[in-house]
């Protein structure tokens, strides 16, 4: 019997490698070997800065993010390498600010994500932070599986993008291929246990089938097969009028009531990204799919088949197929988010800008086979033999659990089974090298910290953005501003010799000494009495300057411009230096506290400027301030209501209402033995303390008898820290 933490394996190496160090991730994976729950219990326990995005409306909403197009502001067109986007000041002041202290970007379904559009992010990321560095320096998750969907290219767009990159593929970016990555790959399925099945899926995904394979899959083939009444078989189609005449038909003929159920959109929530239809049309006997997991009760999931059994105009209960049970199903919320920061604990947060409610429903005699992605089915009839795209087949035939619970509408030709040997070289390739990165990854974890030592005393990027501002003063503004284009030029040659010199000492005895040594407690305070320094030096050269440039005007409309795109970018790196030095000379040297004050440091610097022109500003009558919406949960629960009570009555989830929460129990204004029962408690606690905070939170949901909320478990994290 396989061990559990031989199963884990690979996701405690991604985890680390994501968490401890700055090597940016591929992590792939078979159908089903727990690629998003990865992504969830990542984003709940990384003390990195982290925005989610991902290629479609559905795959944002699913993955807990916002799409690629809307984050980045990117038009729906082919990225052209060279060509010029959109200004940086055309995005917003919060996009600005989360772009320049983010950390860490993960994007789902990267296998969806054509190579220009990876480009395009590395532009806006290069806009906002480190201009001579591929995407800006930000460290990337990408998670997706390129044996399932791929990216949709139309003819156009694929003459367009033929003539600049190899394939149409995320991994021929070139941004991509100046970073170092390591590819994970997860290997335990599960979603499968039959073993002749999963070697079946695995020369299905790599497009090696036997003759001996083929006629496994196809005696599944069952002509003019009709399921009985309550089976719960789900047709998989592979385009969408296919899915919905079937569904139409099949609802036309059962002889009861037709309702519909009209979905309430508030806010801001596209079309694109409803996850069921806004018109729910059902009747009694109707086969239907929950769409969502039952995150209060656990009655259902996403995936699951039933039969409606009773339907009303307020009321509808379903019949989980080869069950007796009956499910009561209410009205349930997704979120159209976007991210937003908040300006008084200084972090990432998701705001809510619309909402769609519904039942968890959707017609399930049918759906198409881009639609399945992610969901798992006890039985299916698959019409595949005529897929059209690289992985469609596999991503069918993965959503069964068992052989057994297969049936072909027709045979399926090896024609069908479309593989691209493109992903196949490409994998291929990266055996080798993530093999060797594998092994080097304890080093690479120590390594991290003399990589952020380093970063600490990079003064180059100031320097050049100070030389970019002389060079301005020398094509366009010499003669009339001579003086101060005097101590631009003193100024830069001073922070050559005081400042750029010596840190390059600094960054050479950093990489010659043994990691052991930069962790000791002298060189510790060597670095404290170094960053006063640095702080010291970068005020005193730069300080004037900075200030004098400020109110330069000229008729000259190159230079002002140029002036007033260099001398932001300018000063913006010189106040988060000086923020960040100072920080390190206070507090110390550690990766915690460097990361954390690297973010607000660049914050500090961002806000500057704007409270600067706020108190400009002839002071206006202040509104009525809107309460946050944690706060509401807040007062709800100190008012005497439980998580699960405070969800029902504000329309969230309990998930939701944790996250709410979570802050407060943070700032030690909620105790957790206030939310959860001692025994249970205890439970929790135990589960952390054997396999530690960092471990995988669905390792440490499987030692919780129940069904407990992934939230309660990130509340329960959350008071071990304080």
């Amino acid at each position: 019997m396989e061990k559990v933490v031989d199963i884990n394996k690979e996701r405690r190496v991604a985890w680390e490698f994501v968490e401890y160090t700055g090597i940016s991730v591929f992590l792939t994976g078979k159908a089903g070997t727990g690629k998003t729950t990865f992504l969830h219990d990542l984003v709940a326990r990384t003390r990195k800065r982290v925005v989610v995005v991902a290629p479609t409306g559905v795959a944002a909403i699913n993955a807990g993010g916002v799409t690629i197009h809307s984050f980045f502001q990117l038009s729906l067109s082919p990225f052209v390498p060279g060509a010029e986007l959109k200004s940086k000041y055309d995005f917003g002041r919060d996009k600005r600010k989360i772009i320049a202290s983010l950390d860490l970007l993960i994007i789902d379904e990267i296998s969806m994500v054509r190579c220009d559009l990876l480009d395009a992010i590395d532009y806006v990321l290069r806009r906002y932070r480190d201009h001579h560095r591929p995407f800006g320096g930000v460290q990337l998750l990408m998670i997706g599986d390129l044996a399932q969907l791929t990216p949709v290219v139309t003819p156009e767009e694929e003459g367009l993008i033929k003539c600049y990159y190899e394939t149409p593929y995320f991994f021929s970016s070139n941004a991509l291929r100046q970073i170092q990555y390591v590819t994970v790959e997860l290997s335990h399925v599960y979603r499968q246990q039959e073993l002749q099945f999963v070697e079946l899926l695995n020369h299905v995904r790599t497009g090696h089938l036997s003759e001996s394979d083929l006629s496994l899959l196809n005696s599944r083939y069952k002509p003019g097969f009709i399921p009985k009444p309550g089976e719960g078989y789900i047709r998989l189609t592979t385009h969408n009028h296919m899915a919905s005449r079937f569904n139409e038909q099949e609802l036309m003929r059962l002889p009861s009531r037709m309702v519909e159920f009209k979905a309430k959109v508030e806010g801001t929530f596209p079309e694109t990204s409803f996850p069921t239809e806004a018109t729910l049309c059902l009747k009694e006997g109707a086969q239907v799919m929950f769409i969502k997991n039952d995150t209060n009760n656990g009655a259902y999931y996403n995936g699951l088949i039933g039969c409606v059994t009773e339907l009303s105009e307020d009321r509808i209960v379903v019949t989980p197929q080869g069950s007796d049970s009956l499910i009561e199903v209410d009205v349930v919320q997704w979120e159209n988010t976007r991210y937003a920061l908040n300006e008084k604990t200084r972090e990432i947060e998701s705001e809510v800008l619309g909402t769609f409610s519904q039942y968890p429903l959707r017609l399930a005699w049918s759906v198409t086979i881009h639609k399945s992605q992610g969901l798992t089915f006890d039985r299916a009839i698959v019409d595949a033999g005529h897929s059209f795209a690289p992985g469609q087949a596999y991503v069918a035939l993965s959503r069964l659990r068992s052989l057994d619970g297969l049936v072909l509408s027709e045979p399926i030709p090896l024609s069908a089974i479309i593989n691209d040997g493109r992903v196949d070289r490409y994998m291929l390739g990266q055996q080798d090298p993530s093999a060797a990165m594998m092994t080097q990854l304890p080093i690479l974890k120590q390594e991290y910290e003399r990589h952020l030592l380093t970063e600490l005393f990079d003064m180059q990027p100031i320097w050049q953005a100070e030389e970019g501002v002389v060079r301005v003063f020398s094509e366009y503004l010499s003669r009339k501003f001579a003086p101060l284009y005097q101590r631009h030029l003193q100024a830069t040659e001073r922070l050559r010799l005081e400042v750029v010199e010596v840190a390059r000492k600094w960054e050479k005895k950093i990489a010659e000494l043994a990691i052991s040594m930069i962790q000791q407690e002298d060189f510790r305070k060597r670095v404290v009495a170094a960053a006063d320094y640095f702080k010291n030096k970068l005020e005193e050269i730069l300080s004037d300057p900075i200030r004098l440039t400020k109110d330069v005007k000229s008729e000259n409309k190159q230079a002002m411009k140029l002036l007033q795109s260099r001398l932001p970018d300018l000063r913006q790196q010189w106040l988060a230096r000086l923020y960040l030095l100072n920080t390190i000379a206070e507090k110390g040297f550690d990766p915690t506290t460097f990361l954390k004050a690297k973010q607000t440091a660049m914050l500090d610097a961002l806000d500057e400027g704007r409270l600067s022109r706020k108190r400009a500003k002839k002071a206006t009558k202040a509104k009525e301030p809107k309460p946050k919406t944690w706060d509401i949960s807040y007062d709800l629960f100190v008012n005497g209501l439980s998580i699960g009570e405070i969800a029902k009555s504000r329309g969230f989830t309990v998930g939701t209402i944790c996250n709410h929460l979570q802050r407060f129990v943070a700032s030690g204004d909620i105790k957790i033995k206030e939310i959860l029962p001692p025994q249970l408690l205890q439970i929790i606690n135990a589960a952390f303390d054997l396999l530690g905070d960092d471990a995988p939170l669905a390792d440490v949901k499987a030692r919780i008898p129940g069904d407990l909320d992934w939230g309660y478990l990130r509340l329960v994290l959350e008071s071990r820290k304080t």
